[in-house]
C-alpha cells in the first residue's frame, strides 16, 4: 500500500481546495501586515498609527459579532473555537480588510471613517450573499465594498495619495518595491488562487481603454496609461480585484470579469467620476451578483416544474 506524499505546496492541491484558500489567506494576511508596518515606519504612509489599530479592532469585533449571531441562529458552536485552522479562517479575513481600509483611506485626523469602513467590510460578507451551488457566497470584495461606500457617504474622506507607498524611497529602491509587489502577487495567484487570467484580462483591458480614450480625446497615448506605473495600481490589480472568494473560478468568466471592469473604468474616468477604480469593481461585482441571482432563480423555477409522464 502506498503512502501519501508529504508535500504541502498548494500547487499539488486542486483549485478551490481548503488548502489553497488557507495558503492565500495566510499569504495575503502576512503581506498586508508587513506592508502596513513598513509603510508607517519608513515608506511614507501619511495616516496615523492609530488608523490600522482601529481598523483591525473594529473588523475583529464585527467578525466576533457575526460569528456569535450565526452560531446562535443555527444552534451551532463557535467555529473559531474548534482548532487552529478554523481560528485562522475566521480572523485572518478580518485582519485583511481592517488593514486595507486603514491603508487606502485618508480621513485626515478622524478615525470614525476607518471604523465605519472596516465594520461595513465585514458586515457585507454576512448581509450581501447569493446562492452559489448548494450554499451561499458573498459577492463583494469586503475591503472594496467598505472603501467604496465610505467614499460615497463621506465627502470629507478621500483616498490615500498614491505617492505615499514609495514616498521616502529613492534611487533603485523606488523601482524595486513595486517589482517586489508584482512578483509576490504573481506568485500567490499562480500557486494558489488561479486568478492570473483575471489579472491579465484587466491589464489588457486597461491598456485597451486607455488607447481608446487617447484616440477619442486626442491626447498622447501614454497619458491614460500612467496609473499603471504606480505601486498603488499594482497593489489594486493583484490584491484587490482578484479576490478568490468574490470572483469567478472558470477562466472564461475571469476574462469577462477583468475585461468588463476595465471597460466600466474607462466609461467612468471619461465621465470624470472620482474613485473610478473602486467604483468599477463595485459595479462589476454587482452585475455578477445579478447574474448569479438570475441563474439561481431560473434553476429554482426549473426544479419546480412538474415532470410529465412519458407517453
Amino acid at each position: 500500500m502506498s503512502t501519501p506524499h508529504t508535500i504541502t505546496s498548494t500547487y499539488f492541491y486542486p483549485k478551490g481546495s481548503p488548502q489553497r484558500r488557507m495558503f492565500a489567506l495566510c499569504y495575503f494576511g502576512s503581506l498586508i501586515l508587513l506592508w502596513n508596518i513598513a509603510g508607517h515606519s519608513f515608506l511614507g504612509f501619511e495616516q496615523a498609527w492609530a488608523a490600522p489599530v482601529v481598523g483591525v479592532l473594529t473588523a475583529v469585533a464585527m467578525t466576533l459579532l457575526a460569528e456569535h449571531l450565526r452560531a446562535w441562529s443555527a444552534g451551532d458552536g463557535l467555529r473559531y473555537r474548534s482548532g487552529v485552522t478554523p481560528f485562522a479562517s475566521t480572523f485572518i479575513p478580518a485582519l485583511i480588510p481592517g488593514l486595507a481600509v486603514a491603508m487606502l483611506l485618508y480621513p485626515n485626523e478622524g478615525l470614525a471613517a476607518i471604523a465605519f469602513a472596516a465594520a461595513l467590510s465585514i458586515a457585507s460578507k454576512a448581509l450581501v450573499r447569493v446562492r452559489l451551488g448548494t450554499g451561499t457566497q458573498h459577492v463583494y470584495n469586503p475591503s472594496n465594498f467598505g472603501i467604496t461606500i465610505t467614499l460615497l457617504a463621506f465627502p470629507a474622506v478621500g483616498l490615500a495619495p498614491p505617492y505615499h507607498f514609495t514616498e521616502n524611497l529613492t534611487g533603485i529602491a523606488h523601482w524595486l518595491l513595486p517589482l517586489g509587489i508584482l512578483a509576490s502577487g504573481l506568485l500567490v495567484h499562480g500557486l494558489s488562487t488561479g486568478r492570473l487570467p483575471l489579472c491579465a484580462a484587466w491589464i489588457v483591458g486597461f491598456i485597451g481603454q486607455g488607447l481608446v480614450r487617447a484616440l477619442v480625446f486626442d491626447i498622447p497615448w501614454n497619458v491614460p496609461l500612467m496609473p499603471m506605473t504606480s505601486a498603488a495600481f499594482i497593489l489594486f490589480t493583484l490584491y484587490m480585484i482578484p479576490d478568490p472568494a468574490t470572483t469567478p473560478l472558470k477562466v472564461g468568466r475571469q476574462i469577462l470579469f477583468g475585461a468588463g471592469m476595465a471597460a466600466i473604468y474607462g466609461v467612468l474616468i471619461s465621465a470624470h467620476v472620482v474613485f473610478s477604480l473602486f467604483i468599477a469593481l463595485f459595479i462589476v461585482s454587482s452585475l455578477r451578483a445579478a447574474l448569479l441571482l438570475a441563474h439561481a432563480g431560473a434553476a429554482r423555477r426549473q426544479a419546480a416544474m412538474p415532470v410529465q409522464a412519458p407517453g
